[in-house]
């Protein structure tokens, strides 16, 4: 994990959430957002082994970079019992003891896994926020659908789940002119979503709200995630901040929050263990510039006409970068939310929205500087032939 470092953004470039530079605690001057009441989970700011109230784990979307890193951390605490991982393709890290079911990409057989595991907890990491990924008929029947037949699992008679997790996107709010800095959990959006992802979210969000409603006894938790960066994981801005030019648009300079991926992983974690109730938004404190964002990454950044943003998309995609029109939209307006609710709940990130930057492009410096080898990449087959396999002489000590 990269080592946080204070950056001159912190002090100097960093917006703080009411608005003021220099950057301060992350919270909003005014009152506190108002929202449906919630019961109040314990005071913990870190996941300590075998404190998890759940036994039994099932992860959706295992193979995509977040089941795994979940997957991978559950696995850490033996208190957990069993843990099933479900997804259409094989995980792309390496797990000791998570048990890897494929499924189609709806999830139907997803009902007679939670009845035949009797699983307690469900996490749901695979929403597809990427529009890059794949196609707007491909990312609806894993989002919608599958979110569908997901929580019919989970209500049907005699279902042994107490305990949902839903990993979400800030980008449920939009992003319009009209925007407020900050989004609250219960701030609407400006304009009705017209964006397939937008429209995605808002619809498995509605699923939500209707299962927390009609089943009581289960602990329902939605996590909206900011703009995640990382060393390890790539989207869409993070291919664009390792260009040896940053793209912006001529005349707006948006200010962009963002959270370190380390801390997408920690808050889960944090949610499961305490079993919040509710939405949580998870961001960073601060914002920052776009520009400011550039600078971090020791880039400048080349202004494009605002106007006719899908004429530049060949251009870019040439440069190896893809940015459909939620990213064309954020470069116009940015987004900022109000991340006060999780951490009232005792969750204490790790960075800052300038500190995770700077500790992406460090990591990614160091990484290019490693890369004259070649880097090994999880194969599920090759490590259970290493395992497994009668080929292979093994040490007289194991």
């Amino acid at each position: 994990m990269a080592r946080k470092k204070h950056s001159q953004a912190d002090v100097a470039g960093e917006v703080n959430q009411s608005g003021e530079t220099p950057a301060g605690t992350g919270t909003p001057a005014e009152s506190k957002p108002v929202g449906t009441p919630d019961k109040k989970p314990a005071k913990s700011s870190d996941v300590s082994a075998g404190n998890h109230p759940n036994k039994r784990v099932l992860v959706t979307g295992l193979g995509s970079f977040w089941g795994g890193r979940v997957a991978q951390a559950l696995e850490a605490d033996p208190a957990i019992e069993v843990i099933v991982g479900l997804d259409t393709v094989e995980p792309s890290v390496e797990l000791e003891r998570t048990e890897y079911v494929r499924v189609d990409a709806n999830y139907s057989i997803l009902a007679r896994i939670v009845k035949a595991t009797q699983v307690d907890t469900i996490v749901h990491s695979f929403l597809v926020v990427d529009p890059t990924q794949m196609s707007a008929k491909a990312m609806h029947e894993i989002n919608v659908i599958g979110t569908m037949n997901l929580f019919a699992a989970a209500s049907a008679p005699g279902s042994s789940v107490r305990n949902v997790l839903l990993k979400s996107s800030t980008a449920v709010y939009g992003c319009a002119p009209e925007d407020p800095v900050w989004f609250t959990e219960d701030t609407p959006r400006t304009r009705a979503p017209h964006r397939s992802i937008e429209k995605n979210l808002n619809a498995v969000e509605g699923y939500v709200g209707d299962f927390a409603e009609d089943n009581p006894h289960v602990n329902v938790t939605t996590m909206r995630f900011s703009n995640v960066i990382g060393d390890e994981i790539e989207t869409p801005l993070t291919r664009v901040l390792k260009l040896p030019v940053v793209p912006s648009l001529l005349g707006f300079d948006p200010r962009f929050q963002f959270v370190h991926e380390d801390d997408v992983t920690r808050a889960i974690l944090f949610a499961l263990q305490n079993r919040l109730p509710g939405t949580y938004n998870v961001a960073g404190d601060g914002l920052l510039p776009w520009t400011e964002v550039a600078a971090i990454c020791g880039k400048r950044t080349v202004p494009l006409p605002p106007f006719g943003t899908s004429l530049m998309a060949p251009g870019l995609r040439a440069l190896g970068v893809d940015l459909p029109d939620e990213y064309m939209s954020l470069l116009k307006y940015g987004r900022g939310v109000d991340n006060r609710k999780l951490k009232d709940a005792g969750f204490r990130y790790e960075y800052t929205s300038a500190q995770a930057v700077q500790a992406f492009i460090e990591r990614t410096r160091l990484k290019d500087i490693m890369a004259g080898g070649t880097e090994y990449k999880y194969e599920r087959d090759v490590e259970q032939f290493f395992r497994q396999s009668p080929a292979v002489i093994r040490d007289s000590d194991g």
